[in-house]
């Protein structure tokens, strides 16, 4: 698979980004209205969008976990200046698309909003945490398809 890359100095895409092909401009929009209703701004947030060998090992190296997941996300956040990582599998998000029954495109947005999510402030430890994390992506990828619709 080609390894792509997507840059506008504060938001950086690196790796597979097949899924998002003609997406990038709606998927930014997204990032920065998830910024806005937080009232944070944006210094620089690094999507790497790798396999699932490349997070497992990230996962290994930087936290410790033994596991695969679909998303780890580095926050070097200041108050409301949004720093931060976010390493994405591809693999993972596939499968999960597979086993939610959802489109990979919905699949992967609802990622990439709960990376951004983390940045400015949410949690997903507790039940109630996941709850509202849950309901916060719904929401920002009923944004996604509101801005597909307009952009069509």
């Amino acid at each position: 698979m080609e390894q792509l890359q997507y840059s506008n100095n504060q938001i950086q895409l690196y790796g597979k980004l097949n899924l998002l092909a003609g997406l990038i401009k709606i998927t930014k929009k997204v990032i920065f209205q998830i910024l806005s209703d937080h009232n944070k701004s944006l210094s620089i947030i690094e999507f790497n969008f790798i396999n699932d060998a490349e997070l497992l090992q990230i996962n290994i190296d930087s936290l410790n976990h033994n596991y695969y997941t679909d998303i780890i996300t580095f926050d070097y956040s200041d108050a409301n200046i949004i720093e931060g990582d976010i390493y994405i599998s591809i693999e993972r998000v596939k499968d999960n698309a597979i086993q939610f029954k959802k489109e990979n495109i919905e699949e992967l947005i609802r990622v990439i909003c709960h990376g951004v999510l983390h940045l400015v402030g949410y949690k997903d430890k507790s039940t109630n945490d996941i709850k509202v994390m849950r309901e916060k992506e719904g929401y920002y990828i009923g944004v996604f398809k509101k801005m597909f619709l307009v952009e069509q």
